[in-house]
């Protein structure tokens, strides 16, 4: 798993994305990790568990969408997909969007 180098010009807690994974099934994380660990300009800034699952902070919006994605295709469960504005580019004076992707495993016995 990639961490935040010196070299990095975002400080080690900056990050654009949040991956949800409801419940924090043991293959779901596994998938997950192993996705992001091979991405190259992606890093983890932080891991939460909570009770309800886990929360993962990576530094990277299209990674995350990506990932929503490919969690869709290969976990069946219901993905949901959402962004807050977080800034305004004072050079461009673009919006800057923080993007969630909540994935919520289905259980099996319903």
């Amino acid at each position: 798993m990639r961490k935040h180098s010196p070299s990095d010009q975002k400080h080690v807690n900056y990050y654009q994305g949040i991956i949800q994974l409801r419940p924090a099934d043991e293959k779901l994380v596994k998938y997950t990790l192993n996705y992001l660990e091979n991405k190259e300009h992606v890093s983890i800034a932080k891991i939460e568990s909570l009770k309800t699952g886990i929360d993962i902070y990576i530094t990277s919006n299209s990674a995350a969408l990506a990932l929503g994605k490919k969690l869709k295709n290969a976990f069946p469960g219901d993905l949901k997909l959402s962004r807050q504005l977080h800034t305004r580019d004072r050079q461009t004076s673009k919006d800057l969007y923080r993007v969630t992707v909540l994935f919520r495993l289905k259980h099996e016995n319903l």
